[in-house]
């Protein structure tokens, strides 16, 4: 379980985390959510003494991270996948961590065949891709078999194959009742791993809450209905109280309203419907909306500008295994 208390820190005249307190429990996946610049990272390298706050507390299993004794043991961590000696091979990248913790020798074997490294063990990290080094960072965190893990960003560098894969391994580290704490900005892949999310804008706490009652908050549910019967549809609703707001395509969407009682509703007045779906926002409008007034960095297309990349073609591909030599 990780504890922050009234967490602040300040550099100079920046406020960078303001007053946090939350807790991060067991047994599920907590998402760490918040806009650019909003203090996610500085929070995190707290947790772990990276940084000391200005006031405030950070409590790992009821201790502050300095007084745990062998760290890995207790939590892993993967902040930054870049922060290895570059002339080490991944496997003396390990080793090393694990001679310093006191882990056993055969677990750098272990690990590096969890991330699928086995076969640039002896290689050395300078030569790694992005995917690779991401993946080297992982086995790092699952060392020390700790009990609480730590990732910020943990799916960069990887193609679909791999991120199916940290998204089941965070789900199954959880499962057997460890704390796992996860940061990132790929909201799609947040909303399939995380149960609870913990989101903060300018330093400062915005919900602590399921991820099923965040987007339920911060956003308009309600029921399409389209029928080729539409005025006759609508003047059913009408009639038995129910308001109903025009659509695209002519549609109508009801807000306040269970499905199934629409539905049964035009059965009985026998209308024909071609659509009766409840609609829901996605965790990213959701989370939009919640951070609207926190966004510290705004872009601004200018009519001279070309489109923006489409995310997929942003992010980088690299496979699940080392299959050869990953670009």
């Amino acid at each position: 379980m990780i504890e922050l208390e009234g967490l602040t820190k300040r550099y100079g005249d920046k406020l960078a985390v303001d007053q946090l307190t939350c807790t991060v429990r067991p047994g599920i996946v907590t998402g760490f959510l918040g806009p650019n610049g909003a203090g996610k990272s500085t929070t995190m390298r707290m947790m772990l003494d990276l940084d000391n706050p200005t006031s405030g507390t950070v409590r790992i299993d009821g201790r502050h991270y300095r007084q745990l004794h062998n760290p890995l043991r207790t939590v892993g961590a993967l902040l930054d996948a870049k922060a290895i000696h570059g002339g080490r091979s991944a496997y003396n990248h390990l080793l090393c961590l694990a001679q310093s913790n006191g882990i056993p020798s055969a677990r750098v074997r272990e690990v590096l065949d969890t991330v699928g490294l086995s076969s640039v063990a002896k290689k050395r990290s300078k030569g790694f891709s992005l995917g690779m080094g991401q993946r080297l960072g992982i086995a790092a965190a699952l060392l020390g078999d700790p009990r609480i893990l730590m990732f910020d960003e943990p799916v960069n560098g990887l193609d679909p194959e791999g991120i199916h894969w940290i998204r089941t391994l965070m789900k199954g580290l959880a499962a057997q009742g460890r704390t796992v704490f996860v940061s990132s900005h790929l909201m799609s892949e947040m909303a399939l791993t995380a149960e609870h999310l913990i989101v903060i804008g300018q330093g400062r706490l915005l919900a602590d809450t399921t991820m099923a009652e965040f987007i339920a908050q911060n956003s308009r549910s309600y029921v399409r209905m389209r029928s080729p019967d539409h005025e006759r549809l609508r003047d059913v609703l009408s009639g038995a109280g129910i308001a109903a707001a025009p659509g695209p395509e002519g549609a109508l969407e009801v807000t306040g309203e269970d499905a199934a009682h629409l539905g049964e509703l035009a059965a009985r007045h026998q209308i024909v419907l071609h659509e009766l779906s409840p609609q829901q926002a996605s965790l990213e409008e959701a989370f939009m909306q919640l951070t609207a007034g926190s966004v510290e960095y705004h872009a601004h297309a200018g009519p001279e500008q070309a489109p923006a990349a489409s995310p997929a073609a942003e992010q980088p591909s690299w496979g699940a295994g080392w299959r050869g030599k990953e670009s």
